[in-house]
């Protein structure tokens, strides 16, 4: 799909998407609960419909409507020999330890750029708890067999924090008791948080955290009650730190459903905001952002990297440069984002410097289009990140393979329209051409 983007006023209140961090965590916890689970405010992206599949298929029943999701859980017993985890980082990374559980052989799968992604991480550590594992030199598909009995290991949390929340969700489903899971050098310590929220939110067991250093699960009893739960899952601060981007850029946007309270990582970008001088108002459960005159900014996002992509769009508008820590979390995403950005970018007039861990943004005021073709590499958070950037631009573009978006945020162009912004969509073939 093509996305034309022209340059807009926006205006206007939407309501933030489910969070897919929380939603896919729900969805892991009521697998591993027995009982009825009910997840209020469900997701529908791509990632999501990926981890009710894999709740399916690791044994639990669900029902899907449009309001909620149900899920029957009597504990991990899998249907089959497979599962596939689309394209979710976090569904791969969060169920195979999961999955370990089972005795049952199992080959993991994935699709489009998890495929190329390292998974070193799992010949390392599944074998020291028992488990028996085959990969394809560090990258899918991965041939599993449990049970994985929890141990005292030690782990390195550099390369994701979401290894370490499968790890964790694993121990809490088989009651881990007196053993340790330490840590060196853990990034994306509020995705922890979240973890460990929903974890005791769903009555299951909670390690003890030491400084993010060590997690220590006591012999503390266990047992998840057979009672209905009802969990709803929060905005996405992910998601909607593009459209509040927008606002910053273009006029004024509300965003309704974002808890000010929230564990994402994401939230940060509040802190940006402000620091590049745009208007923000925050409510207990909105954000409001009016455009004003924008400043360069410094900002690290080493915990919270997907922000990288709307801080470039907000950067590119700024006058002068603006500095973004964190550089080095970019490389094994949907894309590798750093260079992803600066060849994208590029074609918007905006020199991006990517110096060791830095990245630096030479923005304008105004974004200045050379060239009218964006590509978003299939890369949903690169197709979002241009189109909020040239809501502030000279001319017309036009972002390919824009329907990326689903695997997080299938509704972000109806939201943008309902915004007000001046865009249109159309199906991708091999006649297209961009004309003024």
């Amino acid at each position: 799909m093509i996305v034309a983007v022209q340059p807009s006023k926006v205006s206007g209140t939407v309501h933030a998407p489910a969070s897919k961090s929380a939603m896919q965590r729900a969805c892991a916890a009521a697998l591993i609960r027995k009982g009825t689970t009910i997840v209020h405010n469900p997701g529908n992206s791509n990632d999501d419909q990926a981890a009710i599949d894999v709740t399916q298929q690791l044994g639990a029943k669900v029902k899907v409507d449009s309001l909620q999701l149900t899920v029957y859980s009597n504990g991990i017993d899998p249907v089959s020999g497979k599962l596939n985890c689309g394209e979710s980082g976090l569904g791969i990374r969060m169920f195979t330890p999961i999955a370990a559980l089972s005795e049952k052989n199992i080959t993991i799968t994935g699709e489009g750029s998890l495929t190329t992604r390292p998974m070193n991480f799992f010949d390392e550590i599944l074998p020291a708890l028992g488990v028996r594992i085959e990969s394809n030199s560090g990258k899918l598909p991965l041939h599993i067999q449990g049970p994985l009995q929890p141990k005292n290991i030690e782990v390195d949390g550099s390369l994701s924090s979401q290894f370490l929340t499968g790890l964790l969700m694993a121990y809490a489903a088989a009651n881990a008791t007196d053993v340790s899971i330490k840590v060196k050098d853990l990034k994306s310590k509020p995705y922890i948080d979240l973890t460990l929220q929903i974890l005791k939110e769903f009555g299951l067991k909670v390690p003890f955290n030491k400084d993010y250093k060590e997690f220590h699960f006591s012999s503390q009893t266990h047992n998840s009650p057979l009672t209905i739960h009802n969990y709803t899952v929060e905005g996405d601060w992910s998601g909607a730190a593009f459209l509040l981007v927008a606002g910053a850029l273009s006029g004024k946007v509300i965003v309704n459903g974002l808890m000010n309270t929230s564990r994402q990582a994401d939230k940060k970008i509040i802190d940006a905001l402000l620091d590049a001088g745009a208007e923000v108002a925050v409510g207990e459960d909105h954000v409001e952002v009016n455009k004003k005159e924008l400043l360069p900014f410094e900002f690290d996002a080493t915990d919270c990297p997907d922000l990288f992509p709307p801080l470039v769009a907000l950067a590119a508008n700024c006058k002068g440069v603006t500095r973004i820590r964190g550089l080095k979390r970019l490389k094994h995403k949907e894309s590798d984002r750093g260079i992803t950005l600066q060849e994208e970018f590029s074609k918007l007039s905006t020199r991006i410097d990517l110096n060791d861990d830095e990245m630096l943004v030479y923005g304008n005021e105004q974004v200045h289009v050379q060239n009218h073709v964006l590509n978003s590499h299939h890369d949903h958070r690169i197709a979002m990140a241009c189109a909020v950037a040239c809501l502030n631009a000279d001319f017309e573009v036009q972002i390919r393979n824009a329907d990326a978006v689903k695997k997080s945020y299938p509704d972000f162009w109806d939201h943008l329209k309902q915004l007000n912004a001046d865009i249109s969509l159309k199906p991708f073939t091999t006649d297209n051409t961009f004309t003024l």
